[in-house]
């Protein structure tokens, strides 16, 4: 495993980027999946972290240990360094890679990047962009992806998308698909091929979650599913619910709408939507929310359950 450190720690805002980087080692060091374990620290027991860390690797010479939330196992000191203690006595034939969400004012005093500098491990930040610079990250991305875009379309597709660079990806990739890699992607291609219509309809899904109303839930879900892809609605709602859960830490800290708008980095509208749906919701039922869409996603991601199976799975959940 040349030029690769045996224990990695991925963290930061961008889930996208993460999970993209994951991809990119996992096709690396074991293409075929064989010799990889995923687990996530807040339910992996020690005997399963500790077997899946000293495991012989099968017609291989490595294996490869993902273990999302490091820092959920444990918060005193002495126990920390004893799950370092774990990971750093796993055989050389093991590649441990951990990775969480970590925001940026919570960088400087991260534990696991503490250790990082000391050369205990690697670190590598995924940061999201902030608003002013998505439009940069979306021409990146298209010409990741093989194309070309203009830079009004590109500041018009990050007023759609955010600062959610998985929903940026995707919808790059519809106008690609849209333009055939023919011409540079235009302002009323992105018009043509908007995500707008299917944004509003998550909206009438959140109103819907908001008041308990399973029937309208599931009608407006059903109708999504109908003209989106699984993967690309399951981005617009994580996307939506982390954007309520942020609104409402603003709330509570006394911001008005307005406020929302600049933390959030919003269109008006968008940043009025999200403030009125926000007020539907304590923030205790939002953090259960989006844990819930964590452990779905990546029950979709280890292949335990297909992502519309898990869509309603969430709407059951939220309204009965």
């Amino acid at each position: 495993m040349p030029e690769t450190p045996t224990i990695l720690f991925l963290y930061g805002t961008d889930e996208f980027a993460i999970t993209r980087r994951l991809a990119e080692i996992q096709a690396r060091h074991d293409k075929e999946g064989m010799n990889t374990a995923r687990l996530e620290a807040r339910s992996a027991s020690l005997d399963e972290l500790t077997n899946a860390l000293n495991a012989m690797p099968f017609l291989s010479s490595h294996r490869l240990v993902f273990l999302a939330n490091p820092s959920a196992r444990t918060s005193a000191p002495a126990a920390r360094q004893k799950f370092l203690d774990l990971l750093k006595a796993a055989p050389a034939t093991t590649l441990v890679v951990l990775h969480e969400a970590v925001k940026p004012g919570d960088v400087k005093k991260h534990w696991l990047l503490a250790h990082a500098a000391k050369g205990t491990l690697k670190a590598e930040g995924c940061m999201a962009p902030n608003p002013a610079e998505m439009p940069g990250w979306i021409i990146r991305e298209t010409r990741r992806q093989d194309g070309q875009m203009e830079p009004a379309a590109a500041a018009r597709l990050a007023e759609l998308t955010g600062d959610d660079t998985r929903m940026a990806a995707q919808e790059i990739t519809k106008l690609l698909t849209y333009v055939d890699h023919a011409r540079p992607i235009s302002p009323a291609d992105v018009e043509a091929v908007s995500i707008g219509s299917a944004q509003g309809d998550v909206f009438a899904l959140v109103d819907a979650l908001g008041t308990g109303n399973g029937k309208m839930a599931q009608k407006v879900l059903h109708q999504l599913l109908e003209q989106e892809d699984a993967l690309a609605l399951w981005g617009m709602v994580i996307r939506q619910f982390r954007l309520l859960l942020q609104a409402r830490e603003v709330m509570d800290a006394g911001g008005d709408r307005f406020a929302v708008q600049k933390a959030l980095g919003l269109h008006e509208y968008v940043a009025g939507k999200i403030h009125d749906q926000a007020r539907g919701f304590s923030l205790h039922a939002l953090e259960d929310i989006y844990h819930q869409l964590l452990v779905m996603d990546e029950g979709e991601k280890t292949s335990q359950v297909a992502l519309d199976l898990a869509l309603d799975m969430l709407v059951v959940a939220l309204t009965r």
